[in-house]
């Protein structure tokens, strides 16, 4: 099992220090993150695919306030996963829209690129 310090927990996600502080403090976390006898945080494997989800969460637009809920039903156990589950169908619909309108504004983009590739380099 593996037991990392902060810093080393910040590299391997890479995130900062003071965001693994943010997301234990805030109730983003499963549950308080261990710690050595010195005092300092020490996270396991489980705490680091924890953070996987949560900043994949976070990197999708998922509002703190949701990630705070979707922990706090996961911390609670069985017997409330249609409620984790309506939350998840819910903020995939919101990602589903952002992929959409990308997708909009990239094809807008390659449009304005491909009448420059012809001003620039005009085909024969």
């Amino acid at each position: 099992m593996t037991s990392l310090s902060i810093a080393e927990a910040a590299e391997q996600t890479g995130l900062t220090a003071h965001t693994l502080r943010y997301y234990e403090r805030d109730g983003l976390l499963l549950h308080t993150v261990e710690r050595a006898s010195s005092g300092h945080r020490r996270y396991t494997d489980d705490d680091l695919r924890w953070i996987e989800m949560v900043t994949r969460l976070r990197s999708t637009g998922m509002p703190v306030r949701d990630v705070r809920r979707y922990a706090a039903l996961v911390r609670e156990g069985p017997g409330n996963e249609a409620e984790r589950l309506a939350l998840l169908l819910a903020h995939r619909e919101v990602v589903e829209r952002q992929l959409a309108e990308v997708g909009s504004h990239l094809r807008a983009i390659d449009h304005k690129i491909a009448l420059y590739e012809n001003t620039v380099s005009p085909t024969p």
